[in-house]
């Protein structure tokens, strides 16, 4: 995923709408390297990050923003199991 991606979180309270954006870095030698983290954003609101471990396996919610777990698992499982469609983006 090299651009924001806009993710519709459908929650009890109705749909919300997302802005997964990856945190990616340089690194010596290459343009950029993904990092497993992915910021979310709804509005100007930050929701904190979503960060993958090495594999994609595990994943963590930094819960700066109002997310619940289970919405945070809903974003972090949209991320993984569309995140080869989403770097050709």
């Amino acid at each position: 995923m090299k651009q924001p991606v806009i993710f519709d979180l459908d929650t009890d309270d109705g749909i919300r709408h997302i802005v997964i954006e990856p945190v990616q870095q340089q690194i010596p030698g290459t343009n950029t390297y993904a990092t497993g983290v992915f910021s979310l954003l709804e509005g100007e609101t930050d929701l904190g990050d979503i960060v993958f471990d090495d594999n994609m396996h595990e994943w963590e919610y930094t819960c700066m923003g109002n997310l619940s777990h289970q919405d945070a698992k809903k974003v972090a499982r949209f991320i993984k199991h569309n995140l080869n469609a989403l770097a050709e983006r």
